[in-house]
């Protein structure tokens, strides 16, 4: 029976993320499963203006996921190997002196 139980909560998840994927809105709870974050967090995020994000009504907050996927996106760490060649790159531009 916890085997069945396990399962259905699995698959309840899996269409969760489905219908999340198809949404172009998304409420504040879509939001905060999409993003993997708490809900204190996420409106920590909002109340400091961090995070791009809608209130229509000035109460209930909606987030464009297009948006969302930019957001999470920022700050890009460069790789070690992407540094190795931008230098391999810069020493032969410019030449050893």
């Amino acid at each position: 029976m916890d085997e069945l139980l396990k399962e259905i909560k699995e698959l309840k998840k899996i269409v969760l993320e489905q219908n999340i994927l198809r949404k172009e809105v998304l409420n504040f709870e879509e939001a905060c499963f999409y993003l993997g974050i708490s809900d204190s967090y996420l409106y920590k995020l909002t109340s400091r203006k961090d995070i791009p994000h809608f209130c229509p009504n000035g109460k209930k907050l909606y987030f464009n996921r297009t948006e969302l996927d930019q957001w999470l996106q920022q700050n890009r760490q460069v790789s070690n190997a992407e540094i190795d060649k931008q230098a391999t790159n810069y020493i032969l531009k410019k030449g050893r002196r």
